[in-house]
């Protein structure tokens, strides 16, 4: 036998499969994207034992011609693509033309097709159907069928007994499969799909008709196959993301902080319809959701990125998982500030300012307005007005101004999503009244996510402004802290602050920032410089800088068990509805709560 030889075509598509049928999730993958490659508005999809013993599905598509079924079985055998600029400009889910021929090679595969249109012989007039065993065609032959294509492979793996032993359980192929369905259902809410496993029914997804798109963002288009899929509680939590910038598009629902997840299971991202997981996307998204989301949490979004297909190859991987974008850099930053601009609607733009339910409001986009009686909003006045005053007001603005105007009897309690304050409860929480019943404030965390966005907007503007110290505050240092502020003069100067030597253990605070005022200069400081020690300047005011403004104003944040009078507790309201971001604190949790006039009927059992 010559040392190089030709191998023969089952081992060449055995071999294939091994890299494009990975397990029966795979190749149930090819399978739904070949079905909307031939225009299917209604797919059914039937697994056996995980998909292992049986996969079939079965489309109302186009439909594959007698004289075709043998070659669309055949290796790098498509109609999808004819030359080189086809493959530059892939705008079909498949193309690559080795999934049937790979499946194939490991399972007994039957494909049954009949056409739409009715040709010049009488060959297409029914079904015709062709079998493949150990890689060995059968002639086609007529078999009964509907318009429409069905592929059924049975026992994956047969004949490779060895690929077999690697995969796992009935359950954990199964799981994998309706992940995969799942993702291809996201992807087109103007198909219907159904799927069964051993005979019962786990999905049954209506088509979203009269959509101008596969992917509009109508309030029967998207957001309903979402709900039905990843559960009405996502779609209550998550915000619109709809922009377009030159040839780049990206549209569809990310969850608020409050909906995040312990792992990634909620996250789905396509490109030009294509479900992938890209890197340069991957990180884009979580810089987005940085400075918002608790510690270890993942977001959830269910997103779609669109751009000229010549921008973005798809053939960089055998299952078409991942993407390569000509202009990294570009899409990376268009993804991040659109998704960034959609999470940072303060509370006074309409965004999830009048929950329904008792989740975090600002994780309630779809709002139903329950409003309140004409003798209840006078009352609230009133109680408001008692409480107020005319008194001056500042909650860690850095200056005083004079008390917000009285709301008059006949004003709606709506002029303010957050309402007015009622009374603080054991020096933490705020309650006050909206139009839809009573909102429950953390002032601690709502306060410490005002100052650190103020923070960060004065120092992307060079304006921190500086308060000097009537008197500075010295406290006892280590060397290295006093080393460090010798050095980094320049760098707090830029934050605002002015720490100065005294001697080799001695440092004095003489100004810091007029946010600040409420903060212990001493803790603040001390916590300055070990940012700035650990990680130096640069890093401090590059990539750690969120990590370190979210410390200070933290510090400068109003504490818990301080008391507040009722005017200073609306100025707090009113600043957190101008405030990007504040439905969160700067770690992630929630920042206020709305309990809905229904909410509190309920507890109540009033009208029983």
């Amino acid at each position: 036998m010559p040392a190089i030889h030709l191998l023969p075509d089952l081992l060449i598509n055995q071999i294939a499969a091994g890299e494009v049928i990975e397990r029966p999730a795979a190749a149930l993958k090819e399978l739904l994207e070949n079905s909307l490659d031939a225009g299917a508005t209604d797919i059914t999809v039937q697994l056996e034992g995980g998909g292992v013993k049986l996969s079939r599905v079965r489309d109302n598509g186009k439909g594959i011609a007698r004289d075709d079924l043998p070659l669309a079985l055949m290796r790098h055998a498509t109609s999808k693509i004819a030359s080189l600029d086809d493959l530059q400009r892939v705008a079909s889910m498949g193309f690559r033309g080795e999934a049937l021929a790979s499946m194939a090679a490991v399972a007994q595969l039957t494909l049954t097709s009949r056409t739409t249109t009715r040709s010049r012989t009488a060959h297409d007039e029914h079904g015709w159907k062709v079998e493949a065993i150990d890689g060995q065609f059968s002639e086609p032959t007529p078999a009964s069928h509907t318009p429409g294509t069905t592929v059924e492979l049975r026992e994956l793996y047969f004949n490779t007994p060895a690929r077999r032993k690697f995969l796992k359980s009935e359950a954990t192929e199964f799981a994998h499969c309706e992940e995969t369905f799942k993702r291809i259902a996201l992807s087109r809410p103007d198909v219907a799909f159904s799927l069964q496993h051993n005979g019962k029914t786990v999905w049954q997804l209506p088509a979203i008709r009269g959509q101008q798109s596969s992917h509009s963002l109508t309030e029967n288009g998207l957001g309903k196959r979402v709900s039905a899929l990843l559960g009405e509680e996502f779609g209550h939590a998550a915000v619109t993301v709809e922009h377009q910038a030159a040839n780049l598009t990206l549209q569809g629902l990310a969850a608020l902080p409050a909906y995040s997840r312990s792992s990634r299971d909620a996250q789905y991202f396509f490109v030009n319809g294509r479900f992938v997981r890209d890197k340069v996307a991957s990180h884009a998204l979580r810089q987005a959701y940085q400075d918002i989301l608790h510690h270890q949490r993942h977001p959830a979004f269910v997103l779609f990125l669109d751009l000229p297909p010549e921008q973005v190859d798809v053939n960089v991987h055998p299952a078409k998982s991942e993407v390569r974008f000509r202009e990294g850099q570009g899409v990376h930053q268009f993804i991040f500030h659109t998704l960034q601009q959609a999470l940072s609607i303060p509370a006074s733009g309409g965004q999830g300012t009048a929950a329904t339910d008792s989740k975090p409001a600002s994780a309630q986009p779809q709002q139903q307005h329950i409003g309140l009686g004409a003798a209840q909003q006078t009352a609230a006045y009133r109680l408001w007005e008692m409480q107020a005053g005319s008194r001056e007001w500042e909650v860690g603005s850095g200056k005083t101004t004079s008390a917000p105007p009285l709301p008059t009897p006949h004003s709606p309690l709506s002029t303010h999503p957050l309402g007015y304050a009622l009374a603080q409860l054991s020096g933490i929480y705020i309650l006050a009244q909206n139009v839809h019943g009573l909102v429950v404030v953390d002032m601690h965390a709502a306060h410490e996510r005002i100052v650190y966005e103020k923070f960060k907007a004065a120092l992307d503007a060079e304006r921190i402004a500086t308060q000097p110290l009537l008197i500075p505050v010295t406290f006892h240092a280590e060397p290295l802290d006093v080393a460090t502020a010798e050095a980094n003069q320049q760098t707090l100067d830029r934050l605002g602050f002015d720490i100065a030597p005294l001697s080799p253990t001695t440092l004095a605070v003489r100004a810091m920032p007029v946010m600040l005022r409420q903060a212990e200069a001493e803790t603040v400081a001390v916590e300055v410089l070990r940012e700035l020690r650990e990680y130096g300047a640069s890093r401090a005011l590059t990539e750690r800088r969120d990590e370190l403004l979210a410390t200070i104003a933290c510090h400068a944040a109003v504490r818990a068990n301080h008391a507040l009078s009722v005017t200073e507790m609306n100025a707090l309201l009113r600043e957190m509805e101008q405030t990007e971001r504040t439905g969160q604190c700067n770690h992630g949790r929630p920042t206020w709560f709305q309990l809905s006039m229904s909410e509190l009927d309920k507890m109540f059992m009033r009208g029983k």
